[in-house]
């Protein structure tokens, strides 16, 4: 196993997604389920790899300190890492709508994978039903995901390699 070399460059960049994430979340908290969360995980993980990892668990403890450690929480300890864990596995993959889909599916599933906390201390009812009702959103956060995703990941794509360039270009001097 290798390991991967953290630099303090990387841990500055860490902490500007970190801000991001959190900034992006306040900023379109007016819009019900429209957020740029999934698609600057997805990103961040295609750029920065494994280290991605430690931008989520810094996004968590702030969601958790700003909104309270609710069931939502406990989802989101999941939810997050499995989208980072979903674009490792296709990571390969440049496809603009590859992405869009998968970031409109993670929206369209993201209420059912919310509701594990209620199947574990309601059963498959309370899980069911927490589920169901949410749809009407879920549909709204699939669509919303989709089109941010099909019409920022390109520029913001860009935007990273070019950042990944002059980190590149930072570490070698």
């Amino acid at each position: 196993m290798t390991r991967t070399r953290m630099t303090i460059t990387d841990i500055a960049l860490m902490g500007v997604m970190t801000a991001l994430l959190e900034v992006s979340v306040h900023v379109m908290a007016p819009l019900p389920n429209v957020e740029p969360v999934t698609l600057l995980v997805i990103l961040f993980t295609l750029f920065f790899g494994k280290k991605v990892f430690y931008v989520l668990a810094a996004y968590l403890l702030f969601e958790g300190s700003f909104y309270g450690f609710g069931l939502w929480w406990i989802s989101y300890v999941y939810i997050w890492p499995l989208l980072a864990l979903l674009t490792l596995l296709f990571r390969k993959n440049e496809s603009v709508w590859f992405w869009s889909l998968l970031s409109g599916g993670y929206g369209l599933f993201f209420g059912a994978l919310c509701s594990l906390p209620y199947f574990l201390i309601g059963g498959p009812a309370a899980a069911f039903t927490w589920w169901v009702a949410g749809i009407p959103y879920d549909l709204i956060h699939a669509i919303s995901n989709t089109v941010l995703c099909l019409v920022l990941f390109i520029p913001l794509n860009r935007a990273l390699k070019q950042l990944n360039r002059s980190r590149q270009h930072l570490l070698t001097r």
